[in-house]
């Protein structure tokens, strides 16, 4: 029987691109009821969409199978926004006020809509986090009610190339799939994967996986710095391959032997790895390859922590993604950052009911998908998919052949995203064309007050001009002569 209620969820991977649906229990809990994966190394690269039309293809593929194996059509997803052009910069913007000004929301909600109308050359806003609020020389979370004559709003503004953002929403229009929401994938892994204690005292979540790795760094529960490094378990495989094999059997071999730290003490340089078995190579020299990639990555995500987060670690660094499987990897970590508090986030922390092996596998490779589907809040089923050939069908929802229209929200203003939410470029686009219907009500009324105003002002003039005085005064006069001669 097909399931009339159920959330998907899409995550555009480097070398997968996996698609997920599940439905949300009245416990908490998540009941995952399909999954597909497709292969993506050939169209996206780091995160970066460089062939629309065989990603569009891909997408198609995937909302079909989910569709054949749920019996019913899907009319909207929720999709995952990452790669290795997002960054985060710093933003300070003030405003003077008068002296002892009572701050209000809407002043807050200005200086929120200045920050996000700022322009980056070939850069896009995807979303803005507020780092504090300084009220003349205090900081404050929240500023409002309190009184001052200057109010400072610090953001953290989250970047991706212009170009990128354009790519990733002609995707999703060219194969003609409604997207529900559109969030910031590195948010999502984090709110799946990490605890709250660990977001307040201070961490670094760093999710390695095939080709890029994600830094993002909390503190008191707030998103401090985020990057993406192009660096992953890939650049490991492919230095395998040097030693003269195939990148596949460089994989196999990397799965098989390779271990992010290794004792030196402990390296036979006796001992020999078989490629195949005709082929060998000395464990050292495998050992050395690994190890210095993996020290490359290890430094480069040091590098990206902000330095007067050093010491503020408190919640320690936390491993996830593929790459993560590797052993010995917090011992490696360890080594490099001298940060006693490391842990591998293998599952997310919400509730997962699944039959699927890779969901099963708790290996951290579904983290962030299953971050995505835990998001998610409307309803993606459509109608039960039937084998009728001549069932009549409205040119609604994915692909247009939905019966029903998949259900939508109102365009949104910046101010009134939610955190971690990317808008897509048509909410992007409706949102303008209301902020420009508003003005213009705006310039409009403000054109009939002045018009008001200046008629009034020339009722005025005209009231007090000479000729006018002198018109009345010779009306009165008149009036007393005929009173008198009464």
């Amino acid at each position: 029987m097909a399931a009339k209620e159920f959330i998907v969820a899409i995550e555009l991977g480097s070398s997968k691109m996996t698609g997920i649906a599940g439905q949300k229990n009245l416990d908490g809990s998540i009941t995952v009821l399909a999954v597909v994966k497709e292969d993506s190394s050939s169209f996206i690269r780091k995160g970066y969409v460089y062939n629309i039309d065989k990603t569009a293809q891909c997408l198609t593929n995937i909302i079909k199978k989910l569709e054949n194996q749920l019996k019913t059509e899907i009319l909207q997803v929720y999709v995952g926004v990452g790669g290795q052009s997002i960054r985060s910069v710093r933003n300070v913007i003030a405003k003077d006020l008068p002296a002892d000004t009572r701050i209000t929301q809407d002043m807050v909600i200005e200086l929120m809509d200045a920050n996000r109308n700022m322009k980056y050359p070939d850069q896009e806003i995807l979303d803005a986090a507020v780092q504090e609020y300084k009220v003349d020389s205090q900081y404050q979370l929240d500023p409002v009610g309190i009184q001052a004559s200057h109010l400072e709003g610090n953001f953290l503004n989250i970047l991706q190339r212009t170009s990128f953002y354009r790519n990733l929403n002609k995707c999703f229009e060219v194969a003609g799939i409604n997207v529900a929401e559109m969030y910031l994938a590195p948010l999502a892994l984090a709110d799946a994967v990490l605890t709250e204690a660990e977001k307040r005292s201070g961490c670094a979540l760093v999710d390695i996986g095939s080709d890029t790795t994600t830094v993002s760094v909390y503190s008191k529960n707030i998103l401090r710095h985020l990057a993406v490094i192009p660096l992953g378990s890939n650049n490991i495989t492919k230095d395998i391959a040097t030693l003269q094999m195939e990148e596949s059997d460089a994989e196999k071999m990397k799965l098989k032997y390779a271990s992010a730290y290794t004792d030196n003490n402990d390296i036979d340089n006796n001992l020999k790895y078989s490629i195949d078995p005709e082929r060998q190579v000395e464990s050292r020299k495998f050992i050395e390859i690994v190890e210095g990639r993996l020290e490359e990555i290890i430094e480069n995500v040091w590098y990206q922590i902000p330095s007067d987060y050093y010491d503020k670690l408190l919640g320690g660094i936390i491993l996830t993604g593929g790459g993560s499987n590797m052993s010995n990897i917090e011992q490696a970590f360890l080594n490099h950052t001298h940060v006693d508090k490391i842990r591998t986030a293998k599952f997310v922390t919400h509730t997962i009911n699944a039959t699927q092996e890779d969901i099963k596998a708790k290996d951290g490779k579904m983290n962030t998908v299953l971050g995505l589907l835990a998001k998610g809040d409307m309803n993606c089923a459509g109608s039960a998919v039937t084998d009728d050939l001549f069932a009549t069908k409205k040119e609604t929802g994915v692909g247009g052949d939905s019966q029903s229209p998949a259900p939508s929200r109102q365009a949104r203003q910046a101010s009134e995203t939610p955190a971690g939410v990317v808008r897509t470029s048509v909410e992007v686009q409706k949102a303008e064309e209301e902020r420009r219907r508003q003005e213009e009500e705006a310039e409009r009324q403000r054109q009939e007050e002045e018009e008001a105003e200046r008629q009034r002002i020339a009722a005025e003039k005209r009231e007090n001009s000479f000729w006018n005085k002198a018109i009345k005064g010779i009306k009165k006069f008149g009036k007393t002569i005929v009173e008198e001669e009464d």
